[in-house]
């Protein structure tokens, strides 16, 4: 038997400007910010995703820039698209892949972040392949 989980919990990403990832984060993307945990001795900013989490931890040196990201889902992807070239974001467009539309933004650490909207559930049989 494996582990008994229930969904993602959160994810952390790495970043070196506390003001600037705020204004992407809170600002731009709008999400919301809650007070990290009083135990941290350490500098930490969290945002609420509706029952999951995106930890922002401060750290000296950004993270490597690579093809790695986490996935925000939305319930538009239209009104999306409409905010993101509003706040003046660079997006990158991407392909279509099973019944979502999606595509990336990069925070000011170079951290890629996935927005995305699933026209209907992803179905593993008719949806997918296993790659070697």
């Amino acid at each position: 038997m494996g582990l008994p989980v229930t969904h993602i919990d959160h994810c952390s990403v790495i970043i070196t400007d506390v003001a600037a990832a705020r204004r992407f984060y809170g600002e731009q993307l709008g999400l919301r910010e809650i007070p990290a945990p009083k135990e941290f001795d350490f500098i930490a900013v969290w945002y609420d995703l509706g029952g999951t989490y995106l930890h922002l931890l401060l750290k000296p040196e950004r993270d490597t820039i690579s093809p790695r990201h986490f996935c925000l889902h939305v319930s538009d992807i239209r009104l999306a698209r409409e905010h993101v070239r509003k706040q003046g974001l660079a997006m990158d467009e991407t392909v279509k892949i099973a019944a979502a539309d999606r595509f990336f933004v990069r925070d000011p650490d170079g951290n890629r972040v996935e927005i995305l909207q699933w026209e209907r559930k992803y179905d593993p049989q008719t949806d997918g392949k296993y790659q070697v």
